[in-house]
C-alpha cells in the first residue's frame, strides 16, 4: 500500500454565502413595523497551512475532494445567519501549490505558513440593511455569493540542506542511517528506496538535514525509473553530494561514468541545480577492491574541481570528516542567505481613473461588461423580483456602467452581457432602466408608510363630525 505521496490534485470548494432575508416586523398594534430581515452568513474558506507533523500528502491522495461549510441564511427579527466554518488542511513543509495549468500560486515553507486555496462567498444583505431614507421598506434581499471552487495541484519538495544523489544501491540510505538517527529500509537490490529519506545531522554547532533521491538512472529526466518522480526533492538543497559506488558488481559501470550520467540527468532536469556546491563521496571503501579503486580515481575527480571523500557506512570511516565538511558549506550558505523579514501588509489603493470594470464590444455586436463589482452584484440579484432588478439597475448606474455603454456606442435595444461567457446575464439595454415596480412609486418606497392607518382615519372622521355638530349648535338661535 502507498505510504508516501508527494503530488496530488486537490479539488477544493469554499462555502457559499447565506442568502439575506426579506422580512417585515410584525407586532400587535404595529402592522407595519418596518423591515427586519437579517444578513446571510459568510461561507467558510479552504486554507492550507504548514504543519511540521505532516510529512506526506497521502490523506489528500485518498480524499481529494474537500469542501468548507456554507453560511446560514438570515432570518427575521434582525437575526443574521451563522458564518460557515473554515476548512483548515495541514500540508508538509515545502509544499508548492499550483493551478491546473502549472502556474505556481504559493510556495509554503515554514511552520504556520498559510494560503487560502478557496475563499468563501459573502453573505447576502437582508432588507433591513438595504433600507434607506429613499427605500424605506425593501421587498427583497440579496443572494449569498457562491464560494470559489477550483482544482489545485500540491507538490511536495523536501526542505533539506544536503541531497544525496547517485545510482540505486550506491549506499545513499546507508549513509543517512549512520550520519543521522533515520532508519530507512536498506537492502542489496536496486530500488530499495521508494521514498525520499530525511535525517537530521549534528556536526559541532551546526544542525542540518540530509535527504536522498531514490532511483536515479540514465533517462530519469525523461521519465525512466523513479528519478523524475523525486528529483523535485533536491531543488531546495544547499549542497549536492554524489555518492559513487566503488564496489559495484556491474561490469559496464565505474564511478566516473556514473558521475557523468547523474550530472547529465541533473542538467536535463533543470530546477536551478547547476550552481549548487557539489561533493563526491566514494562509498564502500571497506571492500578491498573498492578502496583501491577510490585511491585510483581520486586525483581525476579532484582535477575536475570536486572535493572528494572516501567513506564507508559499514566501518564509519571518513564519515566524521564528511559531516563537518557538509556542515561548513551549509553554514556558509545560511550566512549568505538574506534574513527573511516578516510579511508586510501591502495596501494598493484603486487608481483614481479606474472605474473597476470594462466595457467591450464583441464581433457579434454584443457589449460585454466585466468587473468584480458588476459580476458580484449580478450573482446576488433575484431576477424574479422586479424591485431587486431595479436595485441592481440603480447600482450599475451609480457605478457608471450606463455612461460607459453610451461612450462605447451602445444604442437602446442593443444586447449587453455582464460576466463571463459561461455564467453571463444578457439583456436588451435601455437607458435609465426602470424597476418594473410602478405600484411602489419611487423605487424602493412603500406608500403604505405615507398613508394614515385606519384607526387614525376613523378618529379623524369622528372628530370632524363632532366639530361640525358643535358649529351647528353655536349657530342655532332659539328666539328666531
Amino acid at each position: 500500500m502507498t505510504t508516501f505521496v508527494d503530488r496530488v490534485e486537490l479539488h477544493v470548494a469554499a462555502g457559499n454565502g447565506g442568502h439575506g432575508c426579506a422580512s417585515v416586523h410584525r407586532e400587535k398594534f404595529k402592522p407595519l413595523g418596518g423591515p427586519d430581515g437579517g444578513n446571510g452568513g459568510r461561507g467558510g474558506d479552504v486554507i492550507l497551512v504548514v504543519d511540521q507533523d505532516v510529512t506526506t500528502l497521502l490523506d489528500y491522495h485518498h480524499s481529494p475532494h474537500r469542501k468548507a461549510t456554507s453560511g446560514k441564511p438570515g432570518e427575521g427579527g434582525n437575526r443574521s445567519g451563522k458564518d460557515g466554518t473554515d476548512l483548515v488542511l495541514p500540508v508538509p513543509d515545502g509544499t508548492v501549490v499550483m493551478d491546473a495549468q502549472g502556474n505556481v500560486l504559493a510556495d509554503l515553507v515554514g511552520q504556520g505558513t498559510t494560503f487560502v486555496a478557496g475563499q468563501g462567498g459573502r453573505g447576502g444583505l437582508g432588507n433591513a440593511a438595504l433600507a434607506s431614507a429613499r427605500r424605506k421598506a425593501p421587498g427583497f434581499a440579496l443572494f449569498g455569493e457562491p464560494g470559489i471552487a477550483r482544482d489545485v495541484v500540491l507538490e511536495l519538495k523536501t526542505v533539506a540542506d544536503v541531497a544525496l544523489v547517485g545510482y540505486p544501491s550506491a549506499g545513499k540510505s546507508s549513509l543517512i542511517s549512520v550520519l543521522s538517527a533515520a532508519k530507512p529500509k536498506i537492502a542489496d537490490y536496486p530500488f530499495t528506496t521508494l521514498v525520499p529519506n530525511l535525517g537530521v545531522v549534528t556536526a559541532g554547532s551546526t544542525v542540518y538535514t540530509i535527504a536522498d533521491v531514490p532511483g536515479l538512472i540514465p533517462g530519469a529526466s525523461e521519465g525512466r525509473g523513479l528519478g523524475l518522480e523525486f528529483l523535485r526533492h533536491v531543488e531546495r538543497c544547499s549542497v549536492l553530494v554524489h555518492v559513487l559506488d566503488t564496489a559495484t558488481l556491474e561490469s559496464d559501470r565505474d564511478p566516473l561514468s556514473d558521475l557523468d550520467v547523474i550530472e547529465a540527468e541533473l542538467a536535463a532536469y533543470g530546477g536551478g541545480l547547476e550552481d549548487r556546491p557539489r561533493l563526491v563521496v566514494l562509498n564502500k571503501i571497506d571492500v578491498p577492491d573498492g578502496r583501491e579503486l577510490a585511491e585510483m580515481i581520486t586525483p581525476d575527480l579532484e582535477a575536475r574541481g570536486y572535493q572528494v571523500f572516501s567513506a564507508s557506512a559499514v566501518s564509519h570511516e571518513g564519515l566524521r570528516e564528511l559531516s563537518f565538511a557538509l556542515a561548513k558549506i551549509v553554514a556558509e550558505t545560511r550566512a549568505a542567505t538574506p534574513v527573511q523579514e516578516s510579511t508586510r501588509v501591502v495596501i494598493r489603493p484603486q487608481a483614481v481613473d479606474d472605474a473597476g470594470f470594462t466595457v467591450t464590444q464583441e464581433e457579434d455586436g454584443l457589449y460585454r461588461v466585466r468587473g468584480e463589482k458588476p459580476e458580484r452584484w449580478v450573482r446576488q440579484t433575484d431576477f424574479n423580483n422586479d424591485e431587486a432588478v431595479g436595485y441592481l439597475a440603480d447600482r450599475l448606474n451609480r457605478l457608471g456602467v450606463e455612461d460607459a455603454l453610451l461612450k462605447a456606442g451602445a444604442n437602446p435595444g442593443d444586447g449587453v452581457a455582464i460576466g463571463a461567457d459561461d455564467d453571463a446575464v444578457v439583456f436588451d439595454w435601455e437607458p435609465t432602466m426602470a424597476a418594473g415596480a410602478e405600484m411602489l412609486g419611487r423605487r424602493g418606497e412603500d406608500h403604505r408608510f405615507d398613508e394614515p392607518r385606519p384607526a387614525v382615519t376613523r378618529r379623524r372622521d369622528k372628530q370632524a363630525e363632532r366639530d361640525e355638530s358643535d358649529d351647528e349648535f353655536r349657530g342655532f338661535d332659539p328666539f328666531a
